[in-house]
This record gives structure tokens, C-alpha cells and sequence, in this order.
């Protein structure tokens, strides 16, 4: 099975080895979808289950979280009426 995640470096993590992951993600059957260069450095990714463990115990990896869509939803309240 696979799973689609967010793959998120630790800042001051060169973007040699970002490039490096994401290759290595390919290289075992996943798919790189966004990559993330602003406020965070890192990717999405379509990931094999087994791939995930290996992730989380790289040094350079701050965090790993399930993609997902997301939406904001505002409920009007009434005020000045």
C-alpha cells in the first residue's frame, strides 16, 4: 500500500539532500508531487507504507504528515445586524 504525506526537512537542511530524498522516493516506486521551497523546505509525495519508516529516521527530516485537502469553512454570525 501507499500513502500520500508531506515530507518536511529541519531548516539549514541543503537542498542537495532534499533532491537526494525525493530521487530516492522515485527510485522506490513513489511519486513526487509539490515541492515545498518558502516557508518550509520538503515535498509531497505518493510514498510506498515501508518507504515512511525509513523517512522518519533520517537526521534531516523535522516532520512527516498525511496530505490531504484541506478548506475553511466561516459561519456567519450576525454581527451589525
Amino acid at each position: 500500500m501507499s500513502g500520500k504525506y508531506i515530507v518536511v526537512f529541519k531548516e539549514g537542511t541543503p537542498q542537495s539532500e532534499i533532491d537526494q530524498a525525493a530521487k530516492d522516493v522515485e527510485a522506490q516506486g513513489g511519486k513526487i508531487g509539490h515541492r515545498y521551497d518558502t516557508t518550509m523546505k520538503g515535498f509531497s509525495a505518493t510514498v510506498p507504507d515501508n518507504l515512511i519508516t525509513t523517512f522518519k529516521a533520517h537526521e534531516k527530516v523535522d516532520y512527516i504528515e498525511a496530505d490531504g485537502e484541506v478548506s475553511a469553512y466561516a459561519k456567519s454570525i450576525g454581527i451589525g445586524k
